[in-house]
């Protein structure tokens, strides 16, 4: 009989499951390495969007941007886990951000069950543990593509590494919050997790930097204050750093005789929490909610919302509350400041927000300052009161709301300093999850309830969120499978749109079957047809649409495919030349290869736009499969490399023109696709400046003003792409779309008017 396979090495993973985002720490196994996500990015949002039941689920960083999302994106998901929004130790107001939710939940009485949220596309309720799930499945996945990455190998077992989560949590978290988050870590196939109380978290990585550390004057303690002000929570504790002194490993073994410890012992300190008080509710997002329900009260170009018009999860509320956001960011840099949020004001006209700190800080005395000073007041009586506690030697702060000067000059009072005492900022964003993956070392006691100690109807529960999480994971396999077909078919009937006047245009087909076989693949791209088509049906019609452009436009698909391939082969050739010709430079500056900068080559017309065209291709696959943020990378680099042609005759720049005028508009739809609204502008922009006649330019800007409700701008466009192109079908389409969105707000004009004139 074979051995087995020695089981994997546990992997600790500190997690720190905030509003907004969701930092993620490896453990000691991988020197505390901050977790990835698919983007690149080093934090996961803390959201699920559900894009129709034809679509996979959009988790974590592929979620929609809260301040833009509709009812189908759930956001804040560690405010929703049971009671995880009440409980704290301060005196805590009802939860403003609720008002703001745009998804439905629904709250339940009695205790037992847990909290729903109704999606709208999906036509389903889904408990909050089990959208907590979803999140901590795609967490999980980037966990093991960061270990995978650092490895420099794909883990071989079927299962992943052993994974062990370890979750700082607030500690005003009550139990039912803390089972939950157990019982979605469970369902996303991570049965080995715990929970530790984030204080905890915060005083291991002050014991972390500074154990070591020697007190000065021959104090026998610090005491340390850490103020935490997150998005939508804050906790102040209280830690003492007690002096220790250790006796050598020689001296221990062979004793002193004098029963003292020995002078030239190594000295260390402890670090102890000692008092802390939470608020789930008071955070940063406050003084966003006290901005806008000021420039709703006072603003001018507002005057015209009432409370049935404005609602606060109605968009243009979101779009106002984002203002305010970006405004509070703007006031921590600058005394005074000014943001404008489009399509708010009257006739969906643009509205200009001013503030200054003074009055921001009259805004919320009452809502935020007073509250943070109080929290800092109990845990000082918490720790014994100031005479007992005596000085407090440094002040940690951390959290993207103790950034706020009115914040740090709240804290300052609390505690009697002057105003040019010095915060500390040793303990960053990253921290709590940092500790927790320090407290939750294999060899420490986990805070989850053993399976085996579950009751029934907990371990029941339990088994039906794994079923429906594992079969939800399969189908968005699936779905994602479909997606990639759809942009390969996507992709290549738009090639061939394009293709007419490249370089092997004469040879594509000119008749009218030609152009109706594209246009009804491209109508049957956006039907109900292909929404409903299963994985095997997709395969099928992507075969069908290959064997029929094939027998369409045979002579120049096959003089494509022969031109990459010579390209493929010069390109080869070329860079054979090119690292012989480095090597032999690399003799010549005794074996540096870096003397020379090959971005600045003055290489030949045709060599660079080689290197053009490879990189626009490589886009064109990136987009063909799906990968639109890295296509839009890729493009852009085609773009720079424009930039470098030089001594041009009449038809190298011309043609060059065009490449870029194509590089623009591909930028334009990545961007489009990305919901970047302003770069896509930007790059149809661009492309107008190239050819003011450009339809496609056109038409995508007037797309990009469409989705930003500027109907006006964007039927600019469409009049000028009709008088260019009357039979273009998209800009048709589009035009019907805009017609339709200005007789809507016609009809509500018309309807407020006559509610206020009578």
């Amino acid at each position: 009989m074979a051995d087995s396979a020695p089981p994997n090495p546990v992997v600790v993973v500190g997690i720190d499951l905030g509003a907004l985002t969701t930092k993620i720490t490896l453990g000691p196994t991988h020197d505390h390495e901050l977790v990835r996500n698919a983007h690149g990015g080093h934090t996961t949002a803390t959201a699920v969007t559900f894009a129709g039941k034809h679509r996979a689920r959009l988790l974590g960083e592929d979620a929609a941007e809260i301040s833009r999302a509709d009812g189908n994106t759930v956001g804040m998901l560690d405010r929703l886990l049971k009671d995880s929004s009440s409980g704290g130790d301060a005196d805590d107001s009802d939860d403003a951000l609720a008002a703001f939710q745009r998804f439905q939940l629904t709250t339940t009485s009695n205790g037992q069950e847990e909290n729903k949220v109704f999606i709208p596309s999906m036509n389903e309720e889904y408990s909050t543990t089990a959208l907590g799930a979803m999140l901590l499945g795609r967490v999980k996945r980037n966990v093991i593509a960061t270990i995978d990455r650092l490895d420099g190998k794909k883990d071989d077992n079927k299962n992943g590494p052993n994974l062990q989560f370890v979750f700082a949590i607030p500690p005003s978290y009550p139990q039912s919050t803390r089972d939950s988050l157990m019982d979605a870590a469970y369902a996303a196939s991570i049965p080995n997790s715990c929970v530790v109380d984030s204080t905890r978290c915060m005083a291991a990585v002050y014991q972390r930097k500074f154990g070591d550390i020697v007190l000065e004057n021959d104090k026998k303690a610090n005491v340390v204050m850490v103020v935490e002000m997150g998005h939508a929570r804050s906790c102040v504790s209280i830690l003492k750093q007690q002096q220790q002194q250790q006796i050598p490993k020689n001296e221990m073994e062979t004793g002193d005789e004098s029963g003292e410890v020995s002078a030239t012992g190594s000295t260390s300190s402890k670090v102890e929490v000692i008092s802390t008080i939470s608020s789930p509710t008071l955070g940063a997002s406050l003084i966003d909610v006290a901005l806008f329900h000021h420039f709703l009260s006072t603003h001018p170009s507002l005057s015209h919302h009432t409370p049935e018009s404005f609602k606060a999860n109605t968009r243009p509320a979101q779009r106002l509350l984002e203002g305010c956001r970006k405004l509070k960011h703007l006031l921590s840099m600058l005394p005074e400041n000014t943001v404008i949020v489009e399509n708010i004001g009257k006739n969906e006209g643009d509205v200009s927000l001013s503030c200054s700190r003074e009055m921001l800080k009259q805004l919320c005395q009452e809502s935020v300052i007073e509250k943070l000073k109080g929290m800092i007041e109990l845990a000082i009586e918490k720790a014994g009161g100031k005479d007992a506690l005596g000085d407090i030697d440094s002040v940690e702060i951390t959290g993207g709301g103790s950034r706020i000067p009115m914040v740090q000059e709240a804290i300052r009072n609390a505690i009697g300093v002057e105003e040019d005492f010095v915060f500390s900022r040793s303990l960053d964003d990253t921290s709590l999850a940092f500790g927790a993956s320090l407290i939750g070392t294999p060899d420490k006691e986990g805070d989850d309830t053993p399976e085996a100690a579950l009751d029934a109807n907990r371990a029941a529960h339990r088994a039906q969120l794994l079923e429906m999480e594992m079969a939800m994971s399969q189908l968005d396999v699936q779905l994602m499978q479909k997606d990639e077909i759809r942009n390969q078919i996507e992709a290549h009937i738009l090639e061939l749109r394009s293709a007419r006047h490249s370089k092997h245009g004469s040879l594509l087909p000119s008749t009218e079957e030609f152009t109706s076989y594209l246009d009804g693949t491209d109508d049957w791209l956006f039907s109900e047809e292909c929404d409903e088509a299963t994985l095997e049906q997709m395969e099928e019609k992507w075969n069908s649409v290959q064997s029929k452009t094939q027998d369409m436009c045979g002579e120049f698909l096959a003089a494509k495919r022969a031109e990459i391939e010579e390209k493929d082969r010069e390109m080869e050739k070329e860079a054979q030349l090119a690292a012989a010709e480095r090597q032999a430079e690399a003799a010549m500056n005794g074996g540096d290869e870096e003397a020379e900068d090959h971005d600045t080559r003055r290489l030949p017309t045709k060599r660079r736009m080689e290197i053009v065209m490879k990189n626009k291709n490589e886009a064109n696959e990136l987009f063909s499969d799906g990968n639109y943020r890295h296509a839009a990378a890729r493009y852009a680099k085609a773009l720079t490399h424009c930039t470098k042609f030089f001594d041009l005759n009449p038809e190298e720049e011309e043609e060059v023109k065009q490449v870029k005028l194509s590089l623009h508009l591909n930028i334009a739809l990545m961007y489009i696709k990305l919901e970047k609204l302003d770069n896509a502008k930007q790059s149809c922009d661009d492309a107008l400046k190239l050819d003011a006649a450009s339809v496609k330019a056109l038409y995508r800007r007037a797309t990009v003003l469409y989705n930003k409700r500027k109907f006006d701008d964007a039927i600019k466009d469409l009049n000028e792409a009709e008088t260019l192109a009357p039979e273009d079908k998209a800009v048709k389409k589009l035009r019907r779309l805009v017609d339709q969105q200005i007789a809507k707000l016609k009809k509500k004009e018309k309807a407020m008017a006559k509610k206020m004139f009578g």
